[in-house]
Formats: C-alpha cells, structure tokens, sequence
C-alpha cells in the first residue's frame, strides 16, 4: 500500500468463559498486519470495565459522558481509529451483550467510521451477529464493509489446542478481500472527516 497506514482496531466481542475469541482476533489482526494498510490495535472487552446502567443523558446529547472504570481505555481506542473490525460469536441468535453494552456508551467514536466482520458460530458462522450488528452501526452513522469473514464450525477449522488455521487459504483470501473494502472506505471516510472539520 502506498497510501499512509490507517488506525484499525481489532475488537474482541465475546467475554464469556471458554471463549475461542482471542483466537480468531489473532489471526484477523495478523492478516491486517500483512496487508500493510494498517497499524493494528486489538481491544479485548474482556478487559474493559462494560456497565450495563447507561448514563441519564442520550449520547446524542452529551458524546462524552463520565465513562467509569477502564471504559476510557476503550474510547480512546475508538475514538482514535480510522476503522474497526469486529470479531463475534453468535449467541442466541445474535452478538454478544457486552458488545452491544460497548457500542451504547459511544457514540461519536463510531460515527462516519468503517467497520468490518469476523463472525464465528457452530451453524452459521456468526452471519446473524453480523446481520444485526449492520443495523446498529447503520443507526451510529458508520459504515459497514460488504465483505466479510465467517467461520461455521470453527471447531473443525481450527487446532483447539494452538488456535491455528488449520487451513488458511479461503479465510486468507476474505481477509484479504474484506481488509481492502476496509482501508478505501476508511480512507475515503478519514479525508472527509479532515474537510468537514477542516
């Protein structure tokens, strides 16, 4: 890439015990690293303080509330990203609650942003996750890339035991798809956000 590198941030979804998360995290966050776009941060949520009681005031009237706890690690991480791809189990038909309690304490940190989907499930590959997850950001003003990763039955596609690929190159090859729709629409995103404020 001959273009400045961007700011992604890796965010991993799932807090729940036994989670495969961090696993597939490492790998997209490997695979953006060799694509040469970006500079790479990856946000655990497991680590964030995430409290479900949401401030008294919409963020649509106050974006930066008194956020507690190592929450401020997170909007900082955020709010200094140029793009974000987010790494997601499907549970109970949906994403996680800790991700949907991460995006409701922001919301301008998501605004006219790019964002991408590694989704991972038993059946579907965390497809429904993801479906929800682009009405969401669609109501955050952010823009979500076409493509996408997805992983059905990663228990069969990775090694439980290292975390690796068992075989890299169809997911390879998304990643590769996915991260480019990423760094054009977060470039284009990026120059547009320096004009208006400019």
């Amino acid at each position: 890439m001959s273009s400045p590198a961007l700011r992604l941030v890796v965010i991993i979804a799932s807090v729940r015990d036994g989670r495969f998360g961090p696993n597939v995290a490492r790998w997209i966050a490997g695979q953006a690293e060799r694509h040469g776009g970006f500079t790479v941060e990856v946000v655990d949520l497991a680590d964030i303080t995430l409290p479900h009681a949401l401030p008294a005031v919409s963020p649509l009237m106050n974006p930066n509330p008194d956020r507690p706890g190592t929450l401020p690690e997170l909007t900082r991480a955020l709010d200094d990203a140029d793009a974000m791809v987010i790494v997601t189990p499907e549970i109970n038909h949906s994403y996680p609650s800790s991700l949907k309690t991460a995006i409701d304490w922001h919301f301008a940190q998501w605004s006219r942003k790019a964002i991408g989907f590694v989704g991972y499930s038993g059946h579907s590959g965390g497809l429904i996750a993801i479906e929800h997850l682009r009405a969401v950001f669609s109501e955050l003003d952010a823009h979500t890339v076409r493509n996408y990763v997805s992983f059905a039955r990663y228990f069969q596609l990775f090694d439980m035991t290292t975390g690796e690929l068992l075989d890299p190159n169809g997911p390879d090859a998304a990643a590769a798809t996915m991260l480019d729709q990423l760094h054009w629409w977060a470039s284009a995103l990026a120059t547009a956000r320096r004009v208006a404020v400019g």
